[in-house]
C-alpha cells in the first residue's frame, strides 16, 4: 500500500520559495555583474596600458648610439610576471621588462590596442609609435596577459559571492521569522476554531483578520451559520415531533386499550377503526414534519443566513419543473379522496409547459398541501378549482379556490403559524400544512396571497413565481 506523501507546510513553502527566488536573483545579478565588471575592467586596464606607453615614450630610457638593452628591475609584485613592456629603436630592442620576450609583443600591429598570442599565452598589447612613415624610429609595446585580468575579476567576484553566501543564513533566519510572524493570524484562527465546542457557532471577527485571511474567515462564518441553521432545524423538528406526536399516540393507545377491553365485536370494531384513524393522523403528521425538515435542509444547503432571511435568488438558477404537469399529477392523486366526499375538482392549465425554478419534490409538497387544505376544510359536495397561468410580469401563477366557508380576517393573519388550526371546522389536523406553504414561499421567494374567492365564495390562494427571482 502506497504511503501518501505529506505536503509541505505553508511556512516551509513560503521560506523555500523566497530563498529560491533570492538565490535566483543573486545568480542573475552575479552574471550581470560579471559581464559589466569585465567590460569596465578591460576599459580601465586598457587605459592604463595606453598611459604607461605614453609615460615610456616621454622618458629618457635609451639614447641613440647605445646598443645595450636596458632591463627594468624586479619589483616583486604578484602581477609583475603578467605585465610587460618593450622599447624598440630602429628595429633594435633597447629596453624591456623582466618577463618580456625578446621578440616584439605585437609584430606588425598598428598603433593602438590589439590581442596577441605569444608562446601559447594571450596578451592585450598597446602599441605606440614615435614618428610617422619612414621617420618612425621608436616603437613601444606595453602588454598584459589576459589571464591576469580574469584572475583579478574572479577574485573580485569571489569575494562578493562569499559575502553573499555568508549573509544567506541570516537572510534565511529573517525570512523564517517573517513568515512565521505573517502566519500567526492563521495559527490563531486555527486555535480559535479548534477550541470551540460543537455548539459554539458564533461568527469569527472578520475585521480583526488581515485582508488575505478575511475570505477564509468569511467562508467559515458562512459554514457556522449553515451549521447553526441545521442544528436549529433539528431542534425544531425534535420539539415539533415531541409536541404533536404525544396526543395522537396517546389517543391510539387509549383506543387500543378500549378495543382490548371491549365486550362485543361492534365496540371492538369501533375502537379499532378509531385506532386506524389515529394511525393515519399520526402518519400524516410525521409526513408534514418531515416535509418541513426537508424544506429547512433545502434552504440551508443554498447558503448562509442573512439576518434570518434567505436570498431567494440562490434558487432562481436551480432545476426547473413543469408547474402545469405537477398540478395535473397532484390533482389526479387527490381526486379519489374528494370523490368519496362528493367534491368536484376542476383544473385549468395551458397546453404548453410552465417551467418554474423549484425542486420537484417540494413543488409536489406545495401543491399537495394546498389541495389537501382546500378539500379538508370544505364541506361535502364543495367545489375546488385549480388554475395554472402565465400572466405578464410573472413566470407562473397558481390559484387554488374553493366553495367552503372561508376564513375570518383574524384567522387570516395567523394563517401559516406552526400548529395554528381554525377552531370549529370539525376536521382533524396539525396546522402544519399552511406552515409548509409559507416556508416554501419564503425559501423560493414566492408571493402568496390569501383572500375570499369572488367566484366560489370560499378561500382563494394565489401563488406567484416572479419573472426574475432576486435576493430579498
Amino acid at each position: 500500500m502506497a504511503v501518501p506523501r505529506r505536503s509541505l507546510s505553508l511556512a516551509k513553502r513560503l521560506v523555500a520559495t523566497v530563498l529560491a527566488f533570492v538565490l535566483g536573483v543573486w545568480v542573475l545579478a552575479a552574471l550581470v555583474a560579471w559581464f559589466v565588471a569585465q567590460h569596465e575592467l578591460n576599459e580601465l586596464l586598457d587605459a592604463h596600458l595606453a598611459q604607461t606607453a605614453a609615460l615610456l615614450a616621454t622618458g629618457q630610457v635609451v639614447s641613440d648610439g647605445d646598443d645595450a638593452v636596458v632591463q627594468a628591475p624586479v619589483l616583486m609584485h604578484k602581477y609583475q610576471s603578467r605585465v610587460a613592456f618593450q622599447i624598440w629603436h630602429e628595429g633594435h630592442l633597447r629596453a624591456r621588462s623582466t618577463d618580456a620576450p625578446a621578440t616584439p609583443l605585437a609584430p606588425g600591429a598598428q598603433p593602438g590596442l590589439s590581442d596577441q598570442t605569444l608562446s601559447g599565452l594571450s596578451w592585450r598589447v598597446f602599441t605606440a609609435v614615435s614618428g610617422t612613415g619612414t621617420a618612425a624610429k621608436e616603437v613601444i609595446y606595453v602588454g598584459e596577459r589576459l589571464s591576469a585580468r580574469r584572475h583579478v575579476l574572479v577574485d573580485s567576484l569571489r569575494g562578493t559571492l562569499f559575502s553573499l553566501l555568508l549573509a544567506l543564513p541570516l537572510l534565511a533566519l529573517a525570512v523564517v521569522r517573517s513568515v512565521r510572524s505573517a502566519l500567526r493570524p492563521l495559527r490563531a484562527l486555527g486555535d480559535n476554531v479548534a477550541a470551540r465546542s460543537p455548539q459554539a457557532l458564533a461568527p469569527l471577527a472578520e475585521d480583526q483578520a488581515p485582508p488575505e485571511v478575511r475570505p477564509l474567515v468569511h467562508a467559515l462564518n458562512g459554514l457556522f451559520a449553515r451549521m447553526a441553521d441545521l442544528l436549529a432545524s433539528e431542534r425544531r423538528f425534535t420539539a415539533d415531533a415531541a409536541h404533536e406526536l404525544r396526543t395522537p399516540i396517546a389517543a391510539i393507545r387509549m383506543q387500543a386499550q378500549v378495543a382490548r377491553g371491549a365486550k362485543d365485536d361492534a365496540d371492538r370494531r369501533t375502537a379499532l377503526d378509531a385506532t386506524v384513524a389515529g394511525c393515519d393522523r399520526a402518519t400524516r403528521l410525521v409526513e408534514q414534519l418531515l416535509q418541513l425538515a426537508r424544506i429547512d435542509t433545502e434552504e440551508t444547503s443554498h447558503g448562509p443566513s442573512n439576518g434570518g432571511a434567505r436570498a431567494a435568488g440562490a434558487f432562481a438558477h436551480g432545476p426547473t419543473n413543469d408547474l402545469a404537469a405537477a398540478a395535473a399529477e397532484q390533482a389526479a392523486e387527490v381526486q379519489p379522496q374528494m370523490q368519496r366526499r362528493g367534491q368536484q375538482l376542476s383544473l385549468q392549465r395551458p397546453e404548453h409547459a410552465v417551467p418554474v425554478a423549484m425542486n420537484a419534490t417540494l413543488l409536489a409538497v406545495l401543491l399537495r398541501n394546498l389541495l389537501d387544505n382546500a378539500s379538508r376544510y370544505s364541506p361535502d359536495g364543495a367545489q375546488v378549482a385549480v388554475t395554472v397561468a402565465t400572466p405578464s410580469g410573472a413566470s407562473a401563477e397558481l390559484t387554488v379556490q374553493d366553495s367552503g366557508p372561508g376564513l375570518a380576517d383574524a384567522d387570516l393573519q395567523r394563517l401559516g403559524d406552526r400548529f395554528f388550526r381554525v377552531l370549529g371546522t370539525g376536521q382533524s389536523g396539525s396546522g402544519l400544512g399552511w406552515s409548509i406553504v409559507r416556508r416554501l414561499a419564503h425559501v423560493y421567494g414566492l408571493q402568496v396571497t390569501v383572500d375570499r374567492s369572488p367566484d366560489l365564495g370560499g378561500l382563494r390562494v394565489r401563488v406567484v413565481w416572479p419573472a426574475a427571482a432576486e435576493p430579498r
